[in-house]
């Protein structure tokens, strides 16, 4: 992202997230599930788990320093050196979470526009949860 390390530099990054293959409203044991992307504590963006796709842009702030890569802003999730984006899962009336999914920023490409194209239904035809991987996640430069 950004141009490159640069000790003590700061870029903005603009991260475009294409979930495809949505698991279903009602997929496995859980009902009227949504899936969003965190901010902060909270979900926010919710998408239908029957939509044909969800997308999210979110802006994150790149630094550098000292050869390390790091990331900044609300939807930032994890300690220096392991940061992600959290993408939450929610069932019911009450939007109850149940699962997340990570997007681990580490693995972006080094540019000022990145795309993640993000497969949303595991193995089991569940919604995908915990650290995301390819095939499962595609990163590309936007």
């Amino acid at each position: 992202m950004g141009v490159g390390p640069r000790a003590g530099g700061r870029d903005l990054v603009r991260i475009r997230i294409e979930g495809h293959t949505l698991p279903g409203r009602d997929p496995g044991s859980h009902r009227d599930v949504q899936v969003g992307i965190q901010v902060r504590r909270e979900p926010a963006e919710l998408v239908p788990a029957d939509a044909a796709s969800a997308t999210w842009e979110v802006e994150v702030t790149e630094s550098y320093g000292a050869d390390v890569r790091d990331f900044h802003g609300p939807v930032v999730q994890g300690k220096r050196g392991e940061r992600f984006v959290y993408l939450t899962w929610l069932e019911g009336p009450d939007a109850t979470m149940f699962r997340r999914a990570k997007l681990m920023l580490a693995d972006a490409p080094e540019a000022d526009v990145v795309v993640a194209r993000v497969d949303l239904t595991d193995e089991a035809g569940l919604p995908r949860c915990a650290r995301l991987r390819p095939p499962a996640v595609e990163w590309s430069v936007g």
